[in-house]
């Protein structure tokens, strides 16, 4: 029975301890897990907020990016609106001997016109180089113009009331037309068709070559016109420039 009492007593003095070890295991258990709960939760918090400032920086930049650019095209435009050549107004001359569509938009314009039976179709681009500058030689008070010379490519198409038509390649100088190549277009004829165009116009008979030259000028593709349309289409150039340069900027704008 002692020996029994002192069992008792050993365990009931055990218990306790026990018991407060099991308390104190729990409570740092549960002291763990609180701790990686909110480390869990600053993570997560950092890791919304970093890529929402990155987002706002990087549309801070945008925006910045774009302020600048729209300021850039303003100057442009302001510089293109104060250009004589900008503002400059081309009137069409009485006896010009087409009729003139042109669409904003477009660097091309066509013309059309007659001649007896047939039909004058003329496209023509815009310039391929600046207007030629003059300028007094000190020396000799010599004008001299500038090496290189404006130019307009047009394509000149002569049409017979069956469709057929005769197309020419042309290059207008100032002052003077330059046939580059000619070749019969037949109405039905494919676009993916090569048909044969003749040898370069350059080669044909220097008579040949004044025939033809005749053929275009009775048809109204003479200098008188054709300088008339470089002048045209540089003040159409500038206006193309002009509204491009708007419309981009209405477009960053917004």
């Amino acid at each position: 029975m002692a020996m029994y009492a002192m069992l008792r007593r050993a365990s009931s003095a055990a218990l306790p301890q026990l018991a407060r070890r099991h308390a104190m295991a729990s409570s740092s258990s549960r002291t763990f897990h609180s701790v990686l709960s909110v480390l869990r939760r600053e993570t997560a918090t950092t890791t919304t907020i970093a890529p929402s400032l990155r987002f706002a920086n990087a549309f801070a930049t945008k925006s910045s990016a774009d302020e600048h650019l729209a300021q850039v095209l303003q100057s442009e435009i302001q510089c293109a609106l104060e250009d004589d050549h900008a503002q400059h107004q081309v009137e069409v001359p009485v006896d010009f001997p087409f009729d003139i569509e042109d669409n904003p938009g477009e660097r091309t314009i066509q013309l059309k016109g007659k001649f007896r039976d047939e039909i004058i179709k003329v496209q023509v681009d815009i310039p391929n180089v600046a207007p030629e500058e003059e300028h007094e030689d000190d020396e000799n008070g010599n004008n001299e113009k500038n090496d290189s010379e404006s130019s307009i490519p047009l394509v000149v198409s002569v049409f017979k009331e069956n469709g057929v038509s005769l197309e020419f390649g042309v290059t207008a100088f100032p002052d003077e037309i330059s046939i580059d190549s000619l070749s019969i277009k037949q109405s039905e004829e494919s676009e993916d068709q090569l048909a044969y165009e003749g040898p370069e116009f350059i080669d044909l008979d220097e008579n040949l070559q004044k025939a033809f030259h005749k053929y275009l000028e009775i048809r109204g593709i003479k200098p008188s016109t054709t300088n008339f349309l470089q002048e045209y289409m540089f003040a159409k150039d500038n206006k193309e420039y002009l509204m491009w340069l708007k419309n981009l900027k209405n477009f960053v704008e917004k």
